[in-house]
């Protein structure tokens, strides 16, 4: 079942699984964030890893290079042409284990050709969400730090899952900040 604005805003008050947490929509002068009637609008914060191609000559995604991003933290951030940027929620989820939340970009980027992507936020995940501004346009692109990027989508399950993400140690556990590809070894 798709969860509505009041279940959205009590797990967000009751247990902390948006935090800080908006209530209503936040959209005078900005990109809109904050609890709309079936999902809530996150915000990117002012932390972006932009790709650059400089020093690496392959993307692998078991063996990656943090040279393969320069860092940049400010009000904005200018994505090359057919390039992309990393970034992170200004909002901390902790996902109840019979929560799946799956994510879709703002409609305002992608008008403009930028795709934001995000990941299945599984139960019992917590942390700060990774998202990936993609460029898909052949012009620089600009995303707006502590304003809304995409929205994300909850869905309650009448039966809770036997193995959570938490109960499984997941690698992306608790993560804070900008987070890169990793691999257990």
């Amino acid at each position: 079942m798709l969860l509505c604005d009041r279940k959205i805003a009590k797990l967000a008050k009751e247990q902390k699984m948006i935090d800080p947490f908006v209530e209503g929509i936040t959209q005078k002068s900005v990109i809109s964030y904050g609890v709309s009637s079936y999902g809530y609008d996150a915000r990117v914060a002012d932390e972006f890893k932009i790709f650059t191609n400089i020093d690496n000559a392959m993307i692998d995604p078991k063996n990656f290079s943090e040279k393969s991003f320069v860092e940049r933290k400010g009000d904005s951030c200018i994505i090359p042409p057919n390039s992309f940027a990393l970034a992170r929620t200004v909002e901390y989820f902790r996902i109840p284990k019979n929560i799946l939340v799956l994510c879709v970009g703002k409609s305002t980027y992608a008008r403009c050709g930028i795709i934001v992507n995000v990941t299945p936020l599984e139960p019992e995940w917590e942390g700060h969400v990774t998202l990936e501004f993609s460029n898909t346009t052949q012009l620089p692109a600009k995303i707006y730090a502590n304003e809304g990027a995409c929205q994300f989508l909850f869905f309650e399950t009448d039966e809770v899952c036997e193995t959570s993400y938490k109960d499984r140690s997941g690698k992306y556990m608790n993560q804070r900040g900008v987070t890169l590809p990793r691999i257990y070894r």
